[in-house]
């Protein structure tokens, strides 16, 4: 069993339960669990550890909206995907825990300028790079969150801007992302097992975590339902930026 703090425990527990409220309601929070997460374990571990926190979220979500889905934004969205769970991984095999830090914050604030920017983005720029039905879309969308989910588990921004541009109703829109999380998170186990980030104590401690995982995924649901959720993205998008600038500069911060 990992040994842990009363700090460390506490910041555990509460990633738990917003790794459930991502699952259910706000997938941006997943920016946020990243950075809070590697405040207790180097960002390597942090990776490894969340994956099967994030698998027992994700099977909740899916038995909770499984008939909120639509297949089709899936289908062929997935082998880009695939593509970016191999680029994702050559780059964990090869990078340390200090670079690995530096590159997820860098991605994060991408991630989250282009969450941001999304609306001024899509009336700006040429719109068949931006169609939600043209094949460049796909494409880049999927081979950009294959790669964030095995780097850092950080895909959840990208897929909220596909599923966006998709234009699904709020039940759909989480119902697909859960299918779709559950799905790259299975395949992404060998890998993290192989590079030695997913081990038997941490298992153990992820056990411990599950609980929590589903007190969260419960609260997600009934915020869903009465809080509106753009004031939710905006509250997580500047949590997500105190986090990524703190994995760019750790020294930064005093938390």
């Amino acid at each position: 069993m990992i040994d842990l703090g009363l700090f460390e425990w506490i910041v555990s527990i509460i990633v738990g339960i917003l790794i459930g409220v991502s699952k259910t309601a706000i997938a941006t929070l997943g920016i946020f669990n990243v950075a809070l997460l590697a405040q207790v374990f180097s960002v390597k571990e942090s990776v490894g550890i969340m994956l099967p926190m994030l698998i027992a979220g994700d099977v909740f979500a899916v038995i909770y909206f499984r008939r909120s889905v639509v297949w089709a934004h899936l289908f062929s969205l997935l082998p880009w995907v695939l593509a970016g769970l191999f680029a994702g991984f050559f780059v964990l095999w090869k990078v340390n825990s200090e670079q690995l830090t530096l590159l997820l914050g860098v991605l994060i604030l991408v991630l989250i300028i282009l969450q941001t920017a999304k609306d001024y983005i899509n009336s700006k720029i040429d719109q068949h790079l931006l169609n939600s039905n043209s094949n460049w879309f796909t494409y880049s969308m999927g081979i950009l969150a294959g790669f964030a989910t095995m780097i850092g588990n950080v895909s959840g921004v990208i897929m909220s801007i596909y599923l966006m541009a998709k234009g699904l109703p709020k039940k759909e829109f989480i119902g697909t992302g859960a299918w779709f999380y559950l799905f790259v998170n299975i395949i992404k186990i060998p890998f993290y097992m192989g590079l030695g980030i997913i081990t038997a104590e941490s298992f153990t401690f992820n056990l411990t975590m599950i609980p929590f995982i589903l007190i969260g995924a419960y609260a997600g649901i009934l915020v869903l339902k009465y809080i509106p959720q753009k004031m939710f993205h905006r509250i997580i998008l500047v949590l997500g930026t105190i986090g990524a600038i703190k994995l760019i500069f750790p020294n930064l911060f005093l938390f």
